[in-house]
This record gives structure tokens, sequence and C-alpha cells, in this order.
């Protein structure tokens, strides 16, 4: 995907694992994405641009999240319409509006169960940040 990462898979004890190259993943000690069978699970993804800046805004930085989240999805084999739940944490729910937007455009058709919840602080003065199930049922 031409706005997402490069993403690598790895693959350890029957489970692919996909690093979007995020500082945080080995400092921590997370992957982007896991997939275990069928599921593929997404940590909390925000929309940091590739030189390490955010876009200004909510539904930019959600657009930018989303577009990571796909791109790792898309490295274990998967599609967005395999999404099954999101999870989006905002910093004002004033954003709900703008995020919500963005999540639409990637999955108004999809529909998938998904919570908004407002948090006081993300990493690094994000403000929205997003996770992922999806359900691999081919391949």
């Amino acid at each position: 995907m031409a706005d997402g990462p490069r993403i690598t898979i790895t693959e350890v004890a029957g489970r692919q694992r996909a690093s979007s190259g995020a500082r945080f993943e080995p400092a921590v000690g997370y992957s982007r994405a896991v997939r275990s069978g069928p599921f593929i699970t997404v940590s909390g993804t925000v929309g940091l641009n590739a030189d390490g800046s955010y876009p200004a805004t909510a539904g930019e930085q959600a657009r930018r999240a989303l577009a990571i989240i796909r791109a790792a999805i898309e490295a274990l084999g998967g599609r967005m319409e395999d999404v099954v739940r999101t999870r989006m944490f905002v910093t004002d729910m004033g954003a709900f509006d703008e995020v919500g937007r963005a999540h639409g455009e990637v999955f108004r058709d999809i529909r998938p169960a998904t919570s908004m919840v407002e948090v006081s602080k993300l990493v690094d003065g994000a403000l929205v940040e997003i996770e992922a199930d999806a359900i691999v049922q081919r391949d």
C-alpha cells in the first residue's frame, strides 16, 4: 500500500508477526500485528507519518492510523473486509465526528463492531489510537 509503512513479517512459535518499524515496537516488546491461524490482532496504532510527525487533525491521524493498520493486515494475508472489531481511543470526544468519518470511509460497508473511548493522554501527544481484530476465513 502506497501510504502505509513497509511491513516486515517474521514467524515465531507458529505465529506470524508484523513489524512496521515503529521505535516503540522493540523498546516495549510488541508487534504491530500478530496472526495466529485465522486471527489477526493489530496493536493500538497511532497516525505517525514516516518522518515521525503527526498529521495536524484527529481525522487525519485516524486516516493515517487506518492506513498503517491496512498495511499490517494485508501483509499478514488479510483484507479490511476481514476486520470484525475496532477500538478507537481519542483524547477529545469533540473529535468524534471527524474520527468517525475517517473510520466510516474505510468501514462503511464492512461495519465491524467498534468503540470510541475518550482517554486523558496518548503516546507522544497523539490525538487518536486505533486497534483492530480480523478473522481471515480463506487462504
